[in-house]
């Protein structure tokens, strides 16, 4: 048989939650009426709330150096797409591919390395990258500031 408090069972129902607020809520002021000037607040000031950020973040707007710097951001991630890319492209069918110190000490995973799969596997990732560069590239817009 379970055990029941018998607070809870006989009389009334009573709410015995337990609330973690030192503040209690009593008399608030909403907080969209924040921004309305007070009489309480020095020379009438107003308080000003600072707005949230878009839900879309294709909404942004960047303005002076945020600009330069998303500028130079997707410039520099295009170039080290275009490298890593034309690197893996390229490097899978050069001699060093195999022929280096890390792999002479491993001769099975050296001839996994060597296999036309890996290396072919390797190029395609090398285009993929290069794909990603310049379609980010060629996608870039910017959203004019008004």
């Amino acid at each position: 048989m379970r055990w029941q408090n018998p607070a809870r069972t006989a009389g009334p129902s009573r709410d015995c939650s337990v609330n973690a607020n030192p503040n209690p809520t009593q008399n608030r002021t909403p907080a969209d009426s924040l921004a309305t000037k007070h009489a309480s607040q020095p020379n009438g000031g107003s308080v000003t709330r600072m707005q949230a950020p878009p839900a879309n973040p294709e909404e942004r707007r960047y303005t002076g150096f945020e600009l330069w710097l998303h500028r130079i951001s997707v410039l520099m991630f295009v170039f080290v797409c275009a490298v890593v890319g034309v690197l893996l492209v390229i490097l899978p069918w050069r001699p060093e591919w195999t022929d280096n110190h890390l792999l002479l000490a491993f001769p099975a995973l050296r001839t996994v390395v060597a296999s036309g799969f890996v290396r072919g596997l390797c190029s395609g990732l090398g285009v993929l990258d290069i794909w990603i560069g310049f379609w980010e590239a060629v996608h870039y817009q910017e959203i004019k500031t008004s």
